[in-house]
C-alpha cells in the first residue's frame, strides 16, 4: 500500500469508527382529541399554571438570584402570574463572560464526539419526559397553541440538535483530498478564540435553543440573553442543557437589559462572535458598535444574524384558489403572523380576486381566538403590550384612510390578554405602509393587480422592501413560476412554490435571507456551523530537505 493510501485508507477508518447515524426529522404530534399526548399536554399545562416558578440565571453552573424579581405573565391572560425571574445588571454580564472563558480550555479539548454525545441526549430529553414542559412552558410563556409549540419547541429543536450533530461530523471530515509522499495535510477545526455572544427572540423556542447549542456544539462558550418574554421557556431548556450533561459554564443564561449586555460585551477584549435572532434595527446597531470597537478585539468577530422579514405571496390568474387561500390564511396568521417568515402582503390577479376572497373569508369566519388552554382556539395573543399598540395603532390608521378597505377583523382588546383579530387591508396602492414595513402581528394586506400586468408586479414585489427572507409564488402555468423565480431571486432567501411562505424544516429548507433580513447563514445548515470554527491548516513533513540548495542550482 503506498504512502497516500495508507493515509486515505487511516482516515477512512476513523471517519467509519465514530460515523454519526443520518438524523430524521422528528414526528409531529397531532394533539387531536382522545389522544395520549393531548391528555400529557393538557395536564403539563395545568401543572404549569398552578406552580409559581422562581426563575434564577445560570452562570458558571451555580443559580444565580437579584434583588430584582419581575413577574412573567401569559399574553392570553396578562393577570395571571407564571412566576418570576431575577433580573440581572451589568455585573452579571461580567461574571458570565468569566465564567465562560474558564470553561473553555476543558471544553474546546473535548473530543467532539462527546460534545455530541450531550447535545445528542438533549434531543432525546426533549423527545421524551420535557416534551410536554418544554411544549406548555411555551405555549402559556409565549401564547402559542398546541400545534404550533409542538412544531416549534419540540420538533424543530430535537431536529436543530441531532442534524448539527451530523453537519459537525461532515465538518470535521472534510480533509485536504492529496497528500503527496512524505507529507500529510490536514485541517483542524477550531473553535472561535474568545466567547460568542447569543440573542435570541421571543417567538420560536426552537431559535432560543439552536443560537446557543449551535456555537457550543462546535466547542465555544456562550453567554446566552434571552428575550424578556421568552424566559420562562428558556428556564426550561437550560435544565434540560444541564441534565444532557452540559458541563458547568460553556452556556450562561443571563437576564439583562440590551443596553447593559451590549455595554460589556462589545467591550470585551475576548467577544468572538454574535448569533443573533431579532429586528434589523437593533441588528444594524450592533454591527455598528462592533465595528466602531474593532480595534478592541483580540480577533475580527463572528457577525450571523437573521433580523426582520416582510414577506410575500403571489398569486398568478393560473393558482389553484382553494391552495392559495389556505396558504394565506395560515402563512399569515399561524401563531398571530410572530414569525419573521409570516405573510404580510399579498398580490393576487385580478382575474380570481373574488373566488379568492370568499374562501379567505369564510375560512377566517371558522377561526376561533382565545387562550391557548384552550386547544379549539386557532389565534392567541400577542407578545405583549407594545406588539399590541404597534398594531392597534396600525389598524386604526387603517381604518381611517378612505383608499382602503378593511374587508376581516380590525377589532382588539387587551382587557384580559393582548387580541388582535386577524385583519385583512386590501390597498390599490402596493406601496402602502403596511405593504413596506414589518408589524410582526396577526395583519394582512392585499394587493390586487391586473392579470396582464405580471411582470411590472414582480418588479414592484422585488422593490417594495428592504427585506429579502421568505416568499411564494402560487400558479399552475410553469412558465410564470419560472419567470417569478427568476424575477424574484434576490428577494426571498426562501422561497416556495405552491405553498405558504412560512415552515422551513431543519435539514429539507435551511433558513435564512439577505439584504435588511439578515446574514442568510442558513440555520439548520453546515453552513451555519461553519461559522463557529477557525479552521487550522497542517502540512506535516515526514522527511524534510536538509540542503537548502534546489537541482537548478547544479553548474552544466
Amino acid at each position: 500500500m503506498s504512502f497516500v493510501s495508507h493515509y486515505w485508507y487511516l482516515w477512512h477508518m476513523i471517519k467509519g469508527f465514530f460515523n454519526v447515524p443520518a438524523p430524521v426529522n422528528e414526528t409531529v404530534l397531532n394533539y387531536a382529541p382522545g389522544s395520549k399526548e393531548r391528555q400529557l399536554l393538557k395536564q403539563a399545562v395545568a401543572d404549569a399554571r398552578s406552580t409559581q416558578l422562581d426563575i434564577p440565571m445560570y452562570i458558571g453552573g451555580q443559580e444565580v438570584r437579584s434583588e430584582k424579581k419581575v413577574a412573567i405573565r401569559p399574553p392570553h391572560d396578562h393577570q395571571h402570574i407564571l412566576g418570576y425571574y431575577h433580573q440581572g445588571e451589568k455585573s452579571h454580564v461580567e461574571q458570565a463572560i468569566s465564567a465562560a472563558l474558564s470553561a473553555k480550555s476543558a471544553w474546546e479539548n473535548l473530543a467532539w464526539e462527546h460534545r455530541a454525545a450531550i447535545f445528542l441526549k438533549a434531543a432525546d430529553l426533549i423527545a421524551g419526559p420535557y416534551r410536554y414542559k418544554l411544549n406548555a412552558a411555551t405555549m402559556l410563556g409565549q401564547s402559542k397553541n398546541a400545534y404550533q409549540a409542538e412544531i416549534d419547541s419540540a420538533c424543530e429543536l430535537i431536529d436543530f440538535l441531532r442534524f448539527n450533530v451530523k453537519y459537525m461530523s461532515d465538518i470535521y471530515a472534510q480533509q485536504p483530498p492529496v497528500s503527496p509522499r512524505g507529507t500529510w495535510n490536514r485541517v483542524e477545526q477550531r473553535p472561535l478564540e474568545g466567547f460568542v455572544f447569543a440573542l435570541t427572540p421571543f417567538n420560536f423556542t426552537a431559535i432560543a435553543g439552536n443560537l446557543p447549542t449551535s456555537a457550543a456544539m462546535m466547542g465555544n462558550v456562550v453567554v446566552w440573553k434571552p428575550a424578556n418574554t421568552q424566559i420562562y421557556s428558556a428556564n426550561v431548556l437550560m435544565q434540560i442543557f444541564k441534565e444532557a450533561g452540559l458541563p458547568d459554564g460553556v452556556i450562561n443564561l443571563v437576564y439583562v437589559s440590551g443596553p447593559d449586555a451590549g455595554e460589556v460585551i462589545f467591550n470585551n477584549p475576548d467577544f468572538a462572535g454574535i448569533h443573533f435572532t431579532g429586528s434589523t434595527s437593533v441588528f444594524q446597531d450592533i454591527w455598528k458598535t462592533i465595528g466602531n470597537n474593532i480595534h478592541k478585539y483580540k480577533t475580527y468577530p463572528r457577525i450571523v444574524g437573521e433580523t426582520g422579514g416582510k414577506d410575500f405571496i403571489l398569486v398568478h390568474g393560473s393558482a389553484d384558489v382553494k391552495a392559495s387561500a389556505t396558504a394565506i390564511v395560515r402563512g399569515a396568521f399561524e401563531y398571530q403572523g410572530q414569525k419573521c417568515s409570516a405573510a404580510s402582503r399579498i398580490y393576487v390577479a385580478a382575474s380570481i380576486w373574488t373566488e379568492l376572497k370568499e374562501l379567505i373569508l369564510k375560512g377566517l369566519a371558522s377561526i376561533k381566538m382565545g387562550p391557548t388552554e384552550d386547544f379549539s382556539n386557532f389565534i392567541n395573543a400577542v407578545i405583549d403590550e407594545k406588539s399590541f399598540d404597534k398594531l392597534s395603532k396600525a389598524i386604526d390608521a387603517a381604518k381611517s384612510d378612505a383608499s382602503l378597505e378593511i374587508i376581516a377583523g380590525g377589532a382588539y382588546d387587551k382587557t384580559k390578554g393582548y387580541f388582535i383579530e386577524p385583519t385583512i387591508i386590501v390597498t390599490k396602492d402596493p406601496y402602502y405602509t403596511t405593504m413596506c414595513e414589518e408589524l410582526f402581528g396577526p395583519v394582512l394586506t392585499v394587493h390586487v393587480y391586473e392579470d396582464t400586468e405580471f411582470d411590472q408586479i414582480l418588479k414592484t414585489i422585488d422593490k417594495t422592501s428592504i427585506y429579502a427572507l421568505t416568499g411564494a409564488v402560487l400558479a399552475q402555468d410553469r412558465y410564470a413560476i419560472e419567470k417569478a423565480s427568476q424575477a424574484l431571486r434576490n428577494a426571498a432567501g426562501n422561497f416556495y412554490i405552491n405553498d405558504k411562505c412560512t415552515g422551513a424544516v431543519v435539514g429539507q429548507q435551511p433558513f435564512g435571507g439577505a439584504r435588511g433580513s439578515g446574514t442568510n447563514d442558513k440555520a439548520g445548515s453546515m453552513i451555519n456551523l461553519l461559522r463557529w470554527v477557525s479552521p487550522r491548516a497542517i502540512k506535516e513533513t515526514f522527511d524534510p530537505p536538509k540542503d537548502y540548495r534546489y537541482p537548478f542550482l547544479e553548474q552544466e
